[in-house]
């Protein structure tokens, strides 16, 4: 089974939608740039009224490790995103707290060794190459790039994804979980029910034309 992960959730209406849709995992952005940013008290509340079967992901950019572990504290995320410019040393202090999926830029010439590094991230999120956006920029990450990745990884794959090309990009990277917040949105932060529905029935279509990957299929949370 391939995960699908909903992000930039700013609102229990598009929260609901997503996980009625069958979505796996939504994702808060808790970055003060982004205009998909939800304030601590909201996520919460919106934390509450989920159901135990979909994850919650805590999304935030060049944060302190002891900011991300303070709204952990907080909202008792099942892992994560880092998307900035965190060094495996930040990697390694918040993943003592809770489980780290760790965000990087991919294009053409992305290095996979950089991955080595960051051994103790538990995933991989491999995002559209624009330099003066971290995610959400609805640019494409480099497909072959990501299909080489996965043959070692657990990875996620964003960027650019659509209802139009999600099937497509599955059948060539074959990912853990693919990622999508522009991609089915009426505009920044508002998502757009009908695309919801429509992409993760694209992804259930993809995924039947080949056996899903036999790793565990969840993001574990901390004790």
């Amino acid at each position: 089974m391939i995960l699908v992960k909903i992000c930039g959730i700013t609102n229990w209406t598009d929260a609901k939608a997503a996980c009625d849709a069958g979505a796996n995992m939504l994702g808060f952005n808790f970055y003060d740039r982004s205009l998909r940013r939800i304030p601590t008290a909201e996520a919460a509340q919106i934390r509450r009224n989920l159901t135990a079967e979909v994850e919650i992901i805590g999304v935030f950019v060049n944060a302190k490790p002891a900011e991300i572990t303070s709204v952990h504290s907080l909202l008792r995320f099942h892992a994560v995103q880092l998307h900035g410019d965190e060094t495996p040393a930040d990697v390694s202090e918040v993943a003592r707290v809770v489980p780290v999926i760790k965000a990087f830029r991919v294009a053409a010439d992305f290095p996979l060794a950089t991955f080595e590094k960051y051994h103790e991230a538990r995933a991989f999120l491999l995002d559209g190459a624009r330099a003066d956006h971290f995610g959400g920029s609805g640019t494409r990450a480099d497909w072959t790039v990501a299909s080489r990745a996965r043959a070692s990884h657990r990875i996620i794959l964003a960027g650019g994804l659509t209802p139009e090309n999600v099937g497509v990009a599955i059948r060539v990277v074959r990912p853990f979980a693919v990622d999508v917040a522009s991609g089915v949105e009426s505009k920044p932060g508002k998502k757009d029910h009908g695309k919801l529905k429509e992409f993760i029935d694209e992804v259930r279509r993809a995924e039947k034309e080949f056996e899903g990957p036999a790793a565990e299929q969840k993001v574990q949370p901390s004790a």
